[in-house]
């Protein structure tokens, strides 16, 4: 995980609290959080590169649509990263 950039990794994160998720629902909910539009040109290489590490696997859906899930190394860092962030950032924190 140490080597993916914020983006890959809401990626992941994004990827993980949805159930076979196309790229465009990812799209949306990234869109949602960051406020403004994420192009296509941005989306789908870095999603092609978590695949590429072995964090993704990528589906087909039909023709047009691929899907996404989370490859059990993929849960695993980011479990191990939820960790990580724990050792830091106590579970009182009040923000």
């Amino acid at each position: 995980m140490y080597d993916l950039t914020g983006f890959q990794r809401d990626l992941l994160y994004v990827i993980a609290g949805l159930e076979e998720p196309h790229g465009l629902a990812i799209k949306e909910e990234l869109e949602a959080y960051y406020e403004k539009e994420i192009h296509h040109g941005r989306l789908y290489p870095n999603l092609d590169t978590l695949v590429e590490k072995g964090l993704v696997d990528k589906g087909q859906r039909d023709r047009r649509t691929n899907y996404y899930t989370l490859t059990r190394r993929g849960r695993r860092e980011i479990k191990a990263r939820d960790e990580w962030e724990a050792e830091y950032i106590p579970e009182d924190f009040d923000a």
